[in-house]
């Protein structure tokens, strides 16, 4: 296994390398550059501002040099945010944007695999039809219009809990339940349909003739097996949760990297938007391997290659 892992990473290099140079390309391929603003900027400032980022030269010339200081650990410096590093920023705000995501992703585990697991045993009756149509609406609605209308009820109606912020344990609440519906709604799917098939299973039936209670079958036998695909979803959902946080933290004002992606992308920061692109490609990478070895570890039929 230790050689498969080390394969894997190996084969992420490359991919993080495309990642990155097509975001820079692409960041600087837009119209102005990281400097314009309302007054317009003598040319010998700009030519200073320029030499001191590395911003000078042709764009092959600027992709060499940020990709050298790539190789040796330094993210270089933010021009929108003087005088501070983007490894400097990404530090202070990973950890938020971990915690959010960390949170979320406990949500959408624990509700989707119970309504989940809910909607199966009660198949075509009422309780399924109204936890299929929640996953639906869970799906179908974007972030962006979830987040309002749960601030109005829960922050403005109800005032229960707070409109943004972040600090306290109530201001994590709506974010983090915001962020966890789509994937909670999935995963509700997932678990239904796998474990009503595997309901249908010659060992489910071998032990209820044995007399075991529907709950010994349910919990002990059926939903181990049902289980797999949800570990299969967990890396790409695990990285999705956090890279969707962007959108949630920025309507919440979290400070977390969602506003400095969003600003950095707004302002053509070139090196903010490429080191936060460089560090949500590697938890994709991540995620995606440690789901691949639980799947390898919960199911020894499955080969790790």
């Amino acid at each position: 296994m230790t050689a498969i892992i080390l394969r894997r990473f190996l084969q992420a290099i490359p991919v993080l390398f495309i990642v990155v140079t097509l975001t820079f390309l692409l960041v600087r391929a837009a119209p102005g550059n990281p400097f314009s603003t309302e007054k317009k900027i003598p040319p010998e400032i700009m030519e200073q501002l320029e030499k001191q980022y590395d911003l000078h030269g042709s764009i092959w010339h600027q992709y060499l040099q940020y990709m050298g200081k790539v190789v040796r650990g330094d993210l270089s410096i933010s021009t929108q945010y003087r005088n501070r590093t983007v490894a400097e920023i990404i530090r202070q705000a990973l950890p938020v944007s971990m915690t959010l995501g960390a949170v979320a992703y406990f949500l959408a585990l624990t509700f989707g695999v119970t309504f989940g697991a809910w909607a199966a045993i009660r198949h075509n009756r009422a309780g399924d039809r109204l936890i299929m149509l929640w996953a639906l609406l869970g799906i179908s609605i974007p972030s962006f219009i979830l987040a309002p209308v749960l601030v109005m009820l829960f922050a403005i109606w109800l005032d229960v809990l707070p409109v943004a912020g972040w600090g306290s344990p109530d201001q994590i609440i709506l974010p983090a339940i915001c962020l966890s519906i789509p994937f909670a709604a999935t995963i509700a799917r997932l678990t239904r349909g796998s474990l009503l098939e595997v309901l249908q299973l010659d060992f489910v039936r071998t032990a209820r003739a044995k007399g075991l209670s529907e709950d010994a079958v349910l919990f002990r036998h059926a939903l181990k097996v049902a289980i797999l695909p949800i570990i299969g979803y967990s890396g790409p959902a695990a990285a999705g949760i956090l890279t969707g946080s962007i959108v949630i933290e920025t309507l919440f004002g979290i400070p977390g990297i969602g506003p400095f992606f969003v600003n950095s992308a707004l302002n053509r920061d070139p090196f903010m938007t490429s080191g936060v692109v460089l560090v949500f490609s590697s938890f994709l990478i991540l995620f995606n391997l440690i789901a691949d070895i639980l799947y390898f570890v919960v199911d020894r039929r499955v080969k790790l290659e």
